[in-house]
């Protein structure tokens, strides 16, 4: 792969990921098939204005709820609704370090179809310098896989489409910047993430081999 003039990559599924335990067992406790509560907070209805800034999490929150009145109790449908609209967070550790250091050498930016309090998520996680720019969904009023949030990206990374990587877990979001002329690649671990930045890291590569040559952490 031609090692890339800018980065652009996913959140969630190669960078963020959610911890649903919770919902859940507030699912088998209600006697709803696991995943009816994401079914009904990305369903019709939902899921557009969600990632084109058009809910607030109460909103959200309000919209799940009442979707699932028609499988639970109120009740039961309120506290699935706020156990998915706070699911614990986390971030994957390898996959954070590649992407610092592979900005050491050209911009990173992440491209998401995310929510309008995302900057918010961010902070709770620590990663509000992770890259140099994000393309929020909610922001841009483009969605992947749409045409204009790619461009969006390139244009704010400051390189030709071509020269981009495009990370993203879902194929069909990779191959619709596959058709812009980015190198796309369909993300499954942090191997398939180091591989593709393989050109981008001998430098960080050697500063950490130096530290730890000098007994520094």
């Amino acid at each position: 792969m031609t090692v890339p003039g800018a980065v652009l990559c996913d959140l969630d599924g190669v960078i963020r990921f959610f911890d649903h335990a919770e919902v859940t067992r507030l699912e088998r406790a209600a006697g709803l098939p696991p995943g009816s509560t994401a079914r009904a907070a990305f369903g019709p209805g939902v899921a557009e204005p969600l990632v084109l800034g058009g809910l607030t999490r109460g909103q959200w929150r309000e919209a799940i709820g009442a979707a699932l009145t028609a499988s639970v109790s109120e009740v039961e449908a309120r506290a699935l609704a706020g156990a998915f609209t706070t699911t614990p967070q986390s971030a994957d550790p390898e996959v954070v370090d590649l992407l610092r250091r592979a900005r050491a050498s050209c911009p990173v930016l992440l491209v998401t179809n995310a929510t309008v309090w995302l900057d918010e998520d961010l902070a709770a996680l620590g990663l509000t310098d992770l890259a140099d720019g994000v393309v929020n969904s909610a922001e841009v009023g483009s969605a992947k896989p749409d045409t204009r949030i790619y461009e969006i990206a390139a244009d704010r990374a400051g390189v030709a489409p071509e020269r981009c990587l495009f990370v993203d877990d879902r194929a069909e979001n990779v191959a619709a910047a596959a058709a812009l002329g980015m190198a796309g690649l369909h993300y499954r671990t942090p191997a398939d993430l180091r591989a593709a930045l393989a050109g981008r890291l001998p430098a960080a590569r050697d500063g950490r081999a130096a530290q730890e040559a000098a007994g520094r952490p």
